[in-house]
């Protein structure tokens, strides 16, 4: 996934977490919510259940690589008070049965995710 779309600042994960709705998946827990950006951005995390450290980086690499074929897909938000698009602020977090998922299986989870959310483009 290229560096800007992704969500690095804490702030931002804090914003995402406190003001987003979530949807939960056995393996992976969505959390999106609208930015004031013409984008999408991804932050990845990976709590300690998960894992030990190099467990939990390979979930967040395997998530990170399962979203990249999915972000041009995600459709951005017209404002009913504007004309430009506003985009997303989407939060992954790993869940324990994630780190012995396959990346089909990550795919499939966020393609699920992602619909329920209702942010994909119709031909998705």
């Amino acid at each position: 996934m290229q560096r800007n779309f992704r969500l690095t600042r804490s702030e931002d994960f804090k914003r995402v977490r406190r003001d987003g709705k979530s949807y939960a998946h056995p393996l992976v827990v969505l959390i999106a919510q609208n930015n004031d950006q013409p984008r999408v951005r991804v932050g990845v995390a990976a709590g300690k259940t998960v894992g030990t450290a190099v467990t939990r980086n390979r979930t967040k690499r395997l998530l990170r690589e399962a979203m990249r074929t999915l972000i041009p897909n995600i459709a951005l938000r017209l404002r009913s008070t504007q004309d430009n698009a506003s985009g997303l602020d989407l939060v992954l977090i790993a869940r324990p049965a994630l780190a012995s998922a396959t990346l089909a299986d990550v795919q499939r989870a966020l393609l699920n995710l992602l619909q329920r959310a209702k942010v994909l483009t119709p031909q998705a």
